[in-house]
């Protein structure tokens, strides 16, 4: 049996393909080797397996991942490996699987817009230029981290409607002393922001929230896509929550810098199985 992970910060999804090509999909939290221990990291698959499959089922781990680049791959594939000794494990970053899932064998630009965003230029194969998404506090330009730093930061500072502010505060039950504590001291403070973009998107006809939207997909497209050569004539392709649920402000920020986007994923597990299905 193939295990297949696609993974964020925010959760993971993983589908257990059996030899007769049969799948089925779970959702457990996310895993970032930025964030967490190799024991942390394990739980989580140990989660995912639990009551579901026997671990000497699994033949083949293909891991995509938040986070999993060059240098963290052999700790995460490390830290499965406590789990599932017995089976040959594959990590790559969650940007290869995106490429994967969104362009299969052509060539292509591939954005993912979740929780955080990253980019890439794809020949069809491998991923050969990188634009660095930097995290949320210096890049991550249009993902939910960053959407929901810039409105907690205008709601904090008195920069949205007072009624807006208000409501925010009330149905968020917090305090701005316990949002400060959940940004600077409590473990995933990106995960704490993008919990916030779904009021965001609940109010995304006021204006000082459109622009905000709008302003940071934009920022996306001009300090990431438009650094890849001939973006404007590559096929390009979204995937992740911020991306499909924020489309259409999306088409129309992409559209004002020359830009056309392709498909736009929620999720690149259907791709990713397609890809690995012997």
């Amino acid at each position: 049996m193939i295990l297949i992970a696609d993974s964020g910060s925010t959760k993971t999804e993983w589908c257990f393909l059996s030899p007769d090509n049969t799948s089925r999909t779970l959702r457990t939290d996310g895993i970032n080797p930025f964030y967490q221990t190799s024991a942390q990291i394990a739980s989580v698959v140990v989660g995912a397996l639990s009551g579901k499959v026997a671990p000497e089922a699994i033949t083949d781990v293909f891991f995509y991942g938040a986070g999993c680049v060059a240098e963290k791959q052999s700790f995460v594939g490390n830290a499965i490996a406590t789990v599932l000794p017995k089976a040959n494990i594959s990590v790559h970053s969650d940007l290869l699987g995106a490429a994967r899932a969104l362009l299969g064998q052509r060539a292509g630009i591939a954005c993912i817009l979740g929780t955080g965003s990253n980019s890439c230029y794809y020949d069809g194969e491998q991923i050969r230029q990188q634009v660095s998404p930097l995290g949320f506090i210096l890049g991550d330009e249009g993902s939910g981290a960053v959407l929901g730093r810039k409105f907690i930061a205008d709601c904090l500072k008195n920069q949205l409607p007072e009624k807006l502010r208000d409501k925010f505060l009330k149905v968020s039950h917090l305090s701005p002393a316990e949002i400060l504590e959940g940004v600077y001291r409590q473990p995933f403070p990106n995960r704490f922001l993008a919990q916030f973009v779904p009021f965001m998107r609940e109010h995304l006809a006021e204006p000082s929230i459109y622009n905000m939207v709008f302003d940071s997909f934009t920022e996306f497209f001009t300090r990431n896509v438009m650094q890849y050569p001939d973006f404007d004539k590559m096929p390009i392709g979204v995937v992740g929550s911020i991306g499909y649920y924020f489309r259409d402000v999306i088409e129309v920020a992409a559209e004002e810098v020359g830009i056309t986007i392709g498909e736009i994923m929620l999720s690149p597990m259907e791709g990713l199985i397609a890809c690995h299905r012997r």
